[in-house]
Formats: C-alpha cells, structure tokens, sequence
C-alpha cells in the first residue's frame, strides 16, 4: 500500500509500509527527519510532536494510513529562515539543558502560538504538555511569555 505525505514542503509516495507503522518511524527512518524525536511510544512525553495539518500531534502512536495525504511540518520544517520565533525565544531564554524534547516541545508551542497567539497561563498549561527531564519548565514559561503580550 502507498501513502503520500506532504512534509516540509514536499511531496512523498511511501510504498511498502505497513498501515499500522508510526508516522514517527517513518519521519525518522523513511524520510531521514531526525529531528523529532522518540521518547516513551506511548504519547505521553511529547518528544515526538509535529504539526498535522496545523495541529500538534504526538506520532509515536499515530499510524501512518491516519496521515495519509496530511501536510506535515517538522522541526526541520518550522521556518524558512532556519530560526522560528519559538526557536529565537529557546535561545534567549537558555531553555535546552539536554535538549532531548526541544523540538517537541518547540512545536508544541510554535502551535499553540500559531492558533492563540495570546494565550493564558491556564491555556499553556493545558496544552503544553511535553515532559522535559532536566525540568526547565519555568523557563519555558519565560520563553512562551517573550512571545505574548500578557
């Protein structure tokens, strides 16, 4: 069976897949994508988030026939200048200490943003929901809050 993606711009026919394969694996081993990441396969952590069709989604469990003919943005993806706002604010704020679930938790952001560029305490919290194990949690608060007016 054949999937196209649209990912980062470009077109893909996948053959040979199987339906049930995480878009993760294809991302990472199909396409050669390595910047998002594994992280528990379980759809907890958030390492392995992407936007599809402009949502965040977690593909550690999303299977490949769901994102059939879906447009895909990785962190590869993100921005066309090679440093996204988000990206910009990461820096700034020193957010990465192992950087593992960075480019998760950047597009995880990077979609809240897109869709609420103004958003709440309550709403970051609600939404973003990525694990970080080096725990740099309020300076990702300070990077969000260097990209909201509140």
């Amino acid at each position: 069976m054949a999937f196209t993606l649209t990912v980062n711009g470009t077109t893909h026919t996948l053959d040979n897949i199987e339906p049930d394969t995480p878009l993760l694996w294809v991302l990472r081993d199909e396409l050669g994508l390595k910047g998002t990441k594994f992280g528990c396969g379980v759809s907890s952590c958030g390492a392995c988030t992407v936007h599809l069709n402009g949502e965040a989604t977690r593909t550690c469990t999303y299977p490949i026939e769901a994102a059939d003919g879906a447009t895909i943005t990785t962190i590869e993806g993100l921005s066309d200048t090679g440093l996204h706002p988000v990206q910009a604010a990461w820096i700034e704020k020193q957010v990465p200490q192992c950087g593992y679930c960075q480019s998760g938790m950047i597009m995880a952001v990077a979609a809240l943003l897109e869709q609420n560029p103004n958003p709440t305490e309550q709403d970051v919290n609600e939404t973003i929901t990525n694990v970080c194990r080096c725990g740099t949690y309020q300076r990702v608060r300070d990077a969000i809050d260097t990209l909201t007016e509140v």
